[in-house]
């Protein structure tokens, strides 16, 4: 699962900023490329194009849609951010400090899920709490939503990063890793998280649970591309539902979805029901629109724009958390009003939430 691959370094970032230019392709148009990798919040997009549900919207609005699967997560979004895709899946911290943070105005068009669980912090040693990690090594991706986890986690024990140090690591070492002496704590995600639970001198202290709808996986594509494509938009949030709905329940549909689901990633049906137990998807459009004009989304946004400045994840030109403009779906903008690079958009959902697609 490469969701949240190590992060590129920032003088790439740099270089992008440099090159980067809005997509050749944003105007009107028929044909338009989605980019994707696996993770458990991503995979109803393998059922929407293999039924069908994908085209058959597609055909509705006369365009063509086609999805191109990478192995890894980041290369996936530095393609959008270059110019060569029209819309992305990514988290809500890379949508920003990735394209937004490259030059690319951004749109926030599908808000797909958020993790419940799938992020951990893992302590070895039976009945280990939160407060025992001061002082410890910490295993994790650095500078992913890992490591926003593991500061959110120190905030609320009233620790600081300061408190621990970080050993820098990628997902494929998570469990051989967890195996040796020299690791004694670890952040992580599914599915090596899951093994790592299961072991028997693991403590997980603290999960993505806890902090609910703050590691968010979205559907993000150019700006400009929707503005003169609103048919593209409408497509793909149509595709979504239909699909998600699709997926839901015990029916033989619903089990043939997601076992096609779980095939693609590497599991089986009992395995992706597992990974999905933890993933809050948005199933209902209503649900989705409720959230993201709800101000909660401006407080998570504060809190991930924050978190990106202090890591340098804004690029070496940012001198404040206020570099990059974030505009909320009520018209509200956190940052630069001059510079606004992403953008929360809830009037393509509100159309399928009140059957107007």
């Amino acid at each position: 699962m490469n969701r949240r691959f190590p992060r590129m370094l920032m003088a790439a970032v740099a270089v992008l900023a440099c090159l980067v230019q809005a997509p050749a392709d944003a105007a009107e148009k028929k044909a338009f490329k989605m980019a994707w990798s696996i993770y458990a919040g991503f995979m109803p997009w393998v059922y929407a194009d293999q039924s069908g549900i994908l085209k058959k919207w597609a055909d509705k609005y006369g365009i063509t849609i086609e999805l191109t699967q990478f192995n890894d997560y980041i290369e996936s979004i530095n393609q959008f951010t270059a110019g060569e895709f029209d819309g992305v899946l990514a988290t809500n911290m890379d949508a920003l400090t990735i394209p937004a943070a490259g030059g690319v105005d951004t749109t926030a068009l599908i808000l797909g899920d958020y993790s419940n669980g799938n992020d951990a912090m893992v302590i070895k040693g039976a009945g280990k709490k939160l407060a025992d990690v001061k002082g410890l090594k910490v295993s994790l991706v650095e500078l992913s939503v890992s490591h926003y986890l593991l500061t959110r986690a120190l905030t609320s024990a009233g620790l600081s990063e300061q408190d621990v140090s970080t050993i820098n690591i990628s997902d494929a070492d998570y469990v051989p890793a967890w195996g040796t002496p020299e690791t004694v704590a670890m952040v992580a995600w599914k599915p090596g998280l899951a093994q790592i639970e299961a072991s028997p001198d693991a403590s997980v202290v603290f999960d993505s649970s806890m902090i609910p709808g703050e590691i968010m996986d979205i559907g993000i594509v150019s700006t400009d591309t929707l503005k003169d494509n609103p048919a593209f938009g409408k497509a793909l949030i149509g595709a979504w539902y239909e699909t998600l709905a699709a997926m839901q329940g015990d029916s033989a549909t619903a089990q043939d979805a997601r076992t096609a689901m779980a095939e693609a990633s590497g599991t089986d049906l009992a395995g992706y029901d597992t990974q999905l137990a933890t993933t809050y998807l948005y199933y209902k459009p209503a649900e989705a629109v409720t959230f993201l004009r709800d101000p909660k989304l401006k407080t998570i946004m504060e809190l991930v724009r924050t978190f990106a400045f202090e890591h340098g994840l804004l690029g070496e030109a940012a001198k404040s958390k206020d570099a990059i403009g974030i505009e909320l779906p009520n018209g509200e903008i956190l940052g630069d009003k001059a510079n606004v690079k992403l953008r929360f958009n809830a009037d393509y959902t509100g159309m399928a939430a009140d059957g107007k697609l």
